[in-house]
């Protein structure tokens, strides 16, 4: 067992070092459709290629690996705040905040998105007077993220606004943002926490203690879907989509470091280091490492798409920085549900008899 250990952690060691090559020569996790004008239909002959098929086979088998080593070893390499000595409680005050966190970071866009008329992405145009009532619902879900009123209802409104969007703007396009959801299950089981409208003024319309397990896996699946969806439709079932992307932005420096990497291999490449993420994202297998892998070539462009990128990707980087600190030890579970109902602004305990 112990010489199948060490091969899985030398097996997974690689494919890290795999992802931090890709992701280091890759268009840094920019969304191509929101900077990349053309056709959204999938091209799924330049899929079924020798190249193509053998990198996601190289991913699936990388997953399975890193699926094995993490049950055997049980936790990852990175090690959590606990080792530089936060204790049990100062991390159960931190977990307090998480849904103020998050609640920001997906207000922003939201809202946004909805003054311009578009849904969730800028690519998501919305037509005629669907660009006000939609546009409308999104700012109101905005606000009630970023100040914490009545915030399941929102939820249910921004899974509503999912689902209308599929017959709107198409399937497509929403399973491209199928991290929304993920954040409107998140904010349905977990609420807003202490710090909110809902806590002071609506306690009994917060959800129940046993419902806020579920949370942060629904985003964390959330997110790590929109990845897994992303790598198809936008690099290796739309291989022509991303070769438009590189050929208005030139980032494919490979050459500039001596490797011969043409930009069809450098888009395949792309998505197959993007799929890698999404599956273990939706796994919850070294997540930590991951987010460390992924942060610097995450905010590398930046510079280049400016605000409409920082925009867009807020949602991912809240993500990104509670998975960083967050333990996935029943202990972390109980940290909590003690710090989204019983520390900071604990929930009243009228509250909780008006449940029972």
């Amino acid at each position: 067992m112990t010489r199948c250990a060490k091969l899985l952690r030398g097996v997974v060691a690689l494919a890290l070092a795999v992802i931090s090559a890709g992701l280091a020569a890759r268009p840094a996790l920019a969304h191509v459709k929101w900077f990349t004008e053309g056709d959204d239909t999938l091209r799924w002959d330049l899929f079924f290629r020798p190249l193509p098929l053998a990198l996601v086979g190289a991913v699936l088998l990388a997953t399975l690996a890193a699926v094995l080593l993490w049950r055997a070893r049980g936790r990852g390499f990175v090690p959590g705040p606990e080792a530089f000595g936060a204790t049990e409680s100062r991390r159960s005050l931190l977990y307090g905040l998480v849904p103020l966190i998050l609640g920001v970071h997906v207000a922003v866009p939201l809202l946004v998105n909805g003054v311009q008329g578009s849904l969730f992405s800028p690519d998501n145009e919305l037509p005629g007077v669907w660009a006000n009532v939609l546009g409308l619902l999104q700012t109101g879900v905005a606000l009630s993220l970023f100040y914490g009123g009545l915030t399941r209802i929102a939820a249910g409104v921004l899974a509503g606004l999912w689902v209308s969007g599929i017959f709107i703007v198409g399937l497509q396009p929403m399973l491209d943002n199928v991290f929304f959801l993920g954040f409107a299950a998140f904010f349905f089981v977990a609420g807003r926490g202490p710090i909110s409208i809902d806590r002071l003024l609506f306690p009994k319309l917060e959800p129940r203690p046993e419902l806020t397990r579920y949370s942060l896996p629904a985003v964390r699946v959330g997110v790590g879907a929109s990845f897994i969806v992303l790598a198809f439709t936008e690099k290796l079932a739309n291989i022509p989509l991303g070769l438009a992307f590189l050929e208005q932005n030139p980032l494919n420096f490979a050459a500039a470091l001596g490797l011969p990497v043409s930009d069809e291999l450098f888009v395949i490449g792309a998505g197959a280091v993007e799929l890698l993420i999404g599956l273990w994202l939706v796994l919850g297998v070294f997540v930590r490492e991951l987010v460390i892998i992924a942060w610097f070539p995450t905010n590398i462009t930046l510079t280049l798409f400016a605000w409409e990128e920082l925009i867009g990707h807020l949602p991912i980087y809240g993500v990104m920085a509670v998975l960083l600190v967050w333990g996935a030890g029943l202990k972390d579970q109980d940290l909590w549900r003690q710090g989204l109902r019983d520390r900071l602004l604990p929930v009243p305990e009228e509250a909780e008899r008006g449940r029972s």
